[in-house]
């Protein structure tokens, strides 16, 4: 399975483009559609677009990855489009500690549907925009066709 083209949508939406560094709600610097970058990996002179679309594409092939590694269930379209944006925005590690996958690997989909909604904070506040990333993560979950 594959991230779908609705999939990267929501993820450069959720992400935004920014051809130099910042650091994102976590602290984490950060450049294009948010790729953390490396101690001494960074982009000075920043980066354009086209490039950013380069990075991008491994970034989500190793969400990808951690997805069919760590999901033991069927999924749908939908559902691995969430999980691997999820895994994009808050890393592999995040997803393999989750109430989120231990529900989903026990064939539980609709509460680790709603573990989706509870990733809405960064630093122990509530932000706006985890809320509504999360948010559409779970209209994308229960998108299409049902297992």
């Amino acid at each position: 399975m594959q991230f779908s083209p609705a999939g990267l949508a929501l993820l450069k939406s959720s992400e935004g483009f920014r051809s130099h560094e910042y650091r994102d709600a976590a602290g984490l610097p950060t450049i294009g559609y948010g790729h953390k970058c490396q101690p001494g990996g960074g982009f000075p002179a920043g980066i354009d677009e086209h490039y950013a679309g380069i990075i991008l594409a491994c970034d989500v092939d190793d969400a990808e990855e951690a997805v069919i590694h760590l999901v033991k269930v069927p999924l749908t379209q939908g559902q691995f489009d969430a999980l691997v944006d999820f895994v994009f925005n808050l890393g592999a590690g995040r997803l393999a500690q989750s109430t989120l996958l231990r529900d989903l690997n026990a064939g539980h989909y609709d509460a680790a549907a709603e573990q989706l909604k509870l990733w809405d904070h960064a630093g122990g506040v509530e932000l706006a925009a985890l809320k509504e990333r999360r948010k559409a993560e779970f209209n994308l979950w229960n998108s299409g066709v049902t297992l």
